[in-house]
């Protein structure tokens, strides 16, 4: 089996604001997906952040398509993310399909599928 190279997302707020990018990071590690029981950073969720003066803009996926957690992940993601950093918050649903080489650490979780 060949190992994958992660593809983790290289948030643009990275190199304009890293400190504002290790908060929000920081805080969307406690959006945890309930059917997995990681958190929406380990597994790669979050595709994009971008922020300006007065917003943030966050880009995600989801594990499934029709996740049924989905629309409340997507809302807690907000939710903690304006609190956190104190701008209005905007969640894009990205059109990316996920895959276990998103995660952080694709070769740590053993699903229980093989």
């Amino acid at each position: 089996m060949s190992e994958e190279t992660p593809t983790l997302p290289n948030w643009k707020i990275s190199t304009s604001n890293p400190d504002l990018a290790g908060k929000i990071r920081a805080a969307l590690r406690q959006v945890r997906d309930p059917e997995i029981g990681s958190d929406i950073i380990q597994l790669g969720l979050v595709r994009e952040v971008e922020d300006s003066e007065k917003n943030v803009v966050i880009t995600m996926i989801m594990t499934t398509p029709y996740c049924p957690y989905g629309p409340a992940m997507l809302e807690s993601a907000r939710r903690i993310v304006e609190e956190q950093v104190g701008k209005s918050t905007t969640i894009i649903y990205g059109n990316e399909a996920w895959d276990p080489s998103m995660m952080e650490d694709p070769t740590a979780f053993n699903w229980g599928l093989f």
